[in-house]
């Protein structure tokens, strides 16, 4: 090498080690996008754990519930297992995918629940004739529900066998409520009751209402508040510090078997000081250990509070940004601009925007109603904007869009539609999405410096700049339904670009423009891999860093 080349070399070298940080988050979790699976919904890999003889009088397998025009709902197990996913991670890993949720995996009772009001179509807040294949109604928070397992195949096993696939596994969690427990005709066995570790019955609401509860003179009825919160879900007690022994080591128990990080069901209904105490036991045994919980309330100053560090630092699935979400995606006149006003980029509310879940639909709430490129449009913005993205189970193909609870939203997905999901538009171009987040960490924590968010257009960056790294990435996206023509010139610096998605790559001179053919309902993706050194862009990124968390933590 000549004297003047490796001069030259040893002082790039030199100015990249020394390159200031900017990112979103550092935490390597936020690398993954999430597949979200209702596990007992997604494919039936075993039937011999099928249980299809449980519950006699009040059985528990396959119990259809009738809606118009021959629709039908089911709110009994339907097979779906451990089995069923890993025999599928392929199919999850290959659509871009770093990490599947799974419901919970805990105990549920052995019969359908003959109390509350009758499930019919498109009921809200209905459980009688309903079972726990959901998993939210513990009974043995450290016992697997027996529909799960397989031979060789229990949930140690099972993480095992993801993680050789190359996924992690986020387990959903509950430690706000057990099992309905009250309202029963007749009490049932399990329903509001919790057992020990070791079998060991340890709470029992004896199907009395809370406020019928006596927990001065019963031992049995000091696991929870005597006051109602959902349906006639028990009410565990998180001002009983055996409350918060048992739940943290149940699931200190499952992180130690292989769950790479916890879902927290109904956060919110739960006091801050419980959910720091459960995150600093779990993450005594396993440092950094992420977690995200569920405030269902779309205002982010109600919810905020449950990110910050002294609550815990736990995340939560961004429920504002949803909102927003299915407002621009579900409607195809709507202005990116609605959603730009959710991101909270600078002194939002949030401990740090950046490590939100952002999704658009679930398990409870009605699916996305959009039309197939409505459905590419949302994908194209969750894959490429800040935040952790989420997508439930069959959306790749729009399965039963629209449809709540009772009506469809948790209908069993199988092995054909899965088969026969590469066919579908909305599965390829999530696909593609998916894996140029999974290969560029621009995308995946880098900050995010919005450009333009206006009509069908968003344009924005997203810069990567630690350990070595040094990516920006330039998003364009068109939810409309023509092709443009978009010039960019603001923050860009020179170099040249590559079009990640295919096409030309850019060259761009100094105070030049870039100039991005998007096609309808597309997107294009530009990067350069080099240190941020245009003077305003550097200016722009010092200042997200600084802003990036709520102004009282800094």
């Amino acid at each position: 090498m000549k004297p003047l080349a490796f001069g030259l070399a040893l002082a790039l070298a030199a100015s990249q080690a020394h390159a200031t940080d900017y990112y979103g988050t550092d935490k390597p979790f936020a690398s993954n996008a999430i597949y979200f699976v209702m596990t007992d919904r997604f494919v039936n890999g075993d039937p011999s754990n099928d249980h299809r003889d449980q519950g006699g009088a009040h059985r528990t397998f396959d119990i259809p519930v009738p809606g118009p025009n021959g629709e039908t709902d089911n709110i009994g197990y339907l097979g779906g297992d451990f089995k069923g996913v890993l025999d599928n991670a392929g199919y999850i890993r290959g659509m871009g995918f770093g990490a599947v949720w799974i419901t919970p995996i805990v105990d549920n009772p052995d019969e359908a629940f003959t109390g509350g009001d009758p499930v019919t179509w498109g009921a809200k807040f209905a459980d009688r004739g309903k079972t726990g294949f959901h998993g939210y109604w513990g009974v043995n928070f450290y016992k697997l529900d027996e529909h799960l397992p397989s031979k060789n195949l229990d949930f140690a096993q099972f993480t095992q066998g993801m993680h050789k696939q190359g996924l992690k596994v986020v387990l959903d969690i509950v430690a706000n409520h057990g099992s309905p427990a009250f309202s029963m005709p007749v009490a049932q066995p399990q329903f509001g009751q919790i057992f020990d570790k070791d079998g060991k019955l340890i709470a029992d609401h004896q199907n009395l209402r809370p406020e019928q509860l006596d927990p001065v003179r019963n031992p049995l009825h000091r696991f929870y508040h005597a006051y109602e919160d959902l349906a006639q879900l028990s009410n565990n007690n998180d001002e009983n510090p055996e409350v918060l022994d048992y739940f943290a080591g149940a699931y200190e128990q499952w992180a130690s078997q292989g769950a790479d990080a916890f879902r927290i069901d109904t956060i919110s209904h739960m006091s801050p000081n419980f959910w720091l105490q459960f995150a600093e036991r779990i993450r005594a045994h396993h440092p950094g250990f992420f977690m995200f919980g569920e405030a269902f309330d779309y205002s982010a100053d109600n919810i905020a509070q449950y990110t910050w560090k002294r609550n815990g630092d736990i995340s939560l699935l961004d429920f504002p940004l949803r909102q927003r979400m299915t407002d621009t995606f579900e409607k195809p006149k709507s202005d990116f601009v609605r959603i730009g006003e959710r991101l909270y980029l600078r002194n939002g509310p949030y401990q740090n925007p950046y490590e939100m879940v952002t999704f658009y639909d679930n398990h409870d709430m009605a699916r996305m109603n959009a039309t197939d490129d409505g459905f590419i449009d949302a994908h194209n913005f969750l894959f490429t904007a800040r935040g952790i993205p989420a997508v439930y189970y069959g959306s790749e193909v729009g399965f039963e869009r629209g449809r709540a609870e009772h009506e469809g939203n948790r209908n069993y997905f199988g092995q054909e539609r899965i088969a026969a999901a590469p066919k579908s538009r909305i599965y390829q171009q999530l696909k593609r999405i998916a894996n140029l987040r999974a290969k560029l960490p621009a995308l995946q924590r880098g900050l995010m410096l919005p450009v333009r968010f206006e009509g069908d257009l968003a344009v924005f960056y997203r810069v990567y700049q630690k350990d070595g790294v040094n990516q920006q990435a330039l998003v364009v996206l068109n939810k409309g339904g023509q092709a443009k023509d978009v010039g960019v010139s603001e923050h860009l610096q020179e170099g040249t670009w590559k079009s990640a998605l295919g096409g030309k790559s850019a060259t761009v001179a100094a105070g030049g423009s870039l100039q991005a053919h998007v096609g309808p309902h597309d997107v294009a993706v530009y990067v350069l891999d080099a240190p941020a050194t245009r003077t305003d862009l550097v200016e722009e990124l010092g200042r997200l860093m600084a802003e990036r968390e709520h102004p009282s933590f800094r």
